[in-house]
């Protein structure tokens, strides 16, 4: 399964966002409609399901469902 499948699965059981909102652009905040707990609960699963550490420098930088895979993908 690739990342961004995988990202929007993730997305969808723990945002509870209809699959048709998501999209590369669409950004996790202002459109997926994550706040700060759904945020925090999202990357611990991302990090659980991908094993890796996402810092929170690069956590103010990850604001869309891209940037995510981009960085999960640069960072395997």
């Amino acid at each position: 399964m690739a990342v961004y499948d995988k990202i929007k699965q993730l997305i969808i059981d723990e945002l509870s966002v209809d699959e048709s909102k998501i999209s590369p652009n669409a950004r996790l905040v202002e459109d997926l409609g994550a706040d700060s707990i759904d945020a925090v609960e999202l990357i611990m699963k991302v990090e659980d399901e991908f094993n890796v550490q996402i810092s929170d420098e690069v956590l103010q930088s990850i604001k869309t469902v891209n940037d995510l895979v981009a960085y999960l993908e640069n960072n395997k």
